[in-house]
């Protein structure tokens, strides 16, 4: 597949062909689906915690003997029963929510992400990303350049460059990460994908 190239003015600069066996790859909304859910899951931080009956302070002794009060038994004050009790079933910080895919379904699934971007006209290929200083505005410009409406863009450096990500971190709707690092949900969470040709090398080389 071929592509246009711009440079950082925003003017076409060539054009660029694009693996066939990475951005021509049929969709399979199952398996972008199961693998993005996977991603989601593995993302997922496990904030919510409710004490048992084992954790709540207090309830070490019994509250009355067993036999001869005339009320029912109880062996502890901290039973879920109780006011002020552990709580039965509660969700816990022990729970993990991790789960596992192939390393063929993962790739598989972002060829096909990223052959949809290319299709859909949602791919911008630079012939560099070069910014001389960490200055916001410069990397504004580049990006408001691009024949790209307003929305989330996710930009994928060959490497880390430091004045690239200091100047696009306090962009908004914005995105940088490194190629190699380019995964299904970041993809389908972004509207745009732009790439530097040499991140064209680096997802090739890893795919």
């Amino acid at each position: 597949m071929k592509t246009i190239v711009y440079n950082q003015d925003g003017k076409e600069a060539g054009t660029v062909i694009l693996p066939k066996e990475t951005f021509e790859i049929k969709m399979s909304p199952d398996l972008v689906y199961q693998v993005v859910t996977v991603q989601m899951a593995n993302r997922r931080n496990n904030l919510a915690h409710t004490k048992g009956r084992s954790e709540v302070s207090g309830g070490g002794k019994k509250p009355w003997k067993q036999k001869g009060t005339g009320r029912a038994r109880h062996g502890s004050i901290r039973s879920p029963l109780w006011k002020g009790g552990g709580v039965t079933f509660g969700p816990s910080k022990e729970k993990m929510f991790g789960r596992k895919i192939s390393k063929k379904m993962r790739r598989s699934a972002l060829k096909m992400v990223l052959s949809a971007k290319a299709a859909n006209g949602l791919l911008f290929v630079l012939d560099n990303f070069n910014i001389a200083k960490p200055k916001t505005k410069l990397a504004e410009t580049v990006i408001r350049s691009l024949p790209l409406k307003k929305s989330t863009c996710l930009i994928a450096l060959p490497s880390l460059e430091k004045n690239a990500i200091l100047a696009l971190r306090n962009l908004p709707n914005l995105k940088t990460m490194q190629a190699r690092d380019l995964n299904c949900l970041d993809l389908m969470s972004y509207k745009y994908l732009i790439l530097p040709k040499e991140s064209i090398k680096v997802i090739k080389e890893i795919l």
